[in-house]
């Protein structure tokens, strides 16, 4: 069974028992942390612990969906918790540049013993048991990345940020369960609108579409019955602790 266990879904920002993006892939016998925003650690550990995770896959470097790998990073290092392999962590270059940075380290890899960070690129592929996970570049302003993860015959694509563009459409071709942000109430060069989010989940036949990352300008229900309506098939929110199969 491939199941989708949303752990944090606010933006830009944490609030009252809504963590910043962050969700819990499972499929093929790999369990994936997607995206780390503030707060989603705890949730994270409300199904699983890190020492079962087999990857961590990341987004962008914004804050609101990296700020929790800090969280993860200290737990590991020093929570005493059960010894694991270091945890790889794909997510764009310069992650290992912030951390340091973060933590006045001269380079990264005073964090190998932890954290095995792993660069993405538009078309990576990794295997993970018998998922596997297909990284696109998207249009978000900085380097970011839409996912395509495949396990089974059951596909997940994960917008990421970004604007609606062609590398997102053929991403999200023919999927089961598309996960796509709705941040803005009008077009921007950055994020999807809600209407936006259900044109590209009409565009691409998906589905079942999954409304998240909803900003603070808009409400989340009125968001995903404005996607719903442009899509025109099955559309729902993004809650905290809910647990999607497909």
């Amino acid at each position: 069974m491939t199941t989708l266990t949303i752990l944090g879904t606010a933006a830009p920002y944490p609030q009252p028992d809504r963590p910043c993006s962050g969700y819990l892939l499972r499929a093929g016998g790999a369990q994936v942390w997607v995206d780390a925003g503030p707060g989603s650690l705890a949730e994270l550990l409300r199904h699983t612990t890190l020492a079962a995770l087999d990857a961590v896959w990341l987004s962008h470097l914004h804050l609101d969906h990296i700020g929790d790998l800090l969280n993860a990073y200290y737990a590991l290092a020093y929570g005493e918790l059960p010894a694991r392999p270091p945890l790889p962590v794909y997510a764009p270059a310069e992650l290992g540049a912030r951390l340091a940075g973060f933590f006045a380290q001269p380079d990264p890899g005073v964090f190998s013993d932890v954290l095995d960070l792993r660069p993405l690129s538009d078309g990576h592929q990794v295997q993970l048991r018998d998922l596997q996970l297909t990284s696109r570049a998207v249009e978000h302003g900085c380097e970011a990345y839409a996912l395509r993860a495949e396990s089974s015959g059951h596909t997940f694509v994960y917008s990421g940020d970004c604007a609606p563009c062609p590398a997102l459409d053929a991403t999200a071709l023919n999927a089961d369960l598309l996960l796509c942000e709705a941040n803005d109430p009008y077009p921007t060069a950055v994020h999807h609108t809600p209407s936006q989010a259900g044109d590209l989940a009409h565009r691409t036949n998906t589905k079942h579409l999954v409304v998240t990352h909803v900003g603070p300008l808009l409400d989340r229900i009125h968001a995903t019955d404005e996607a719903a309506d442009s899509f025109g098939g099955p559309t729902t929110t993004a809650e905290i602790r809910s647990t999607l199969a497909f």
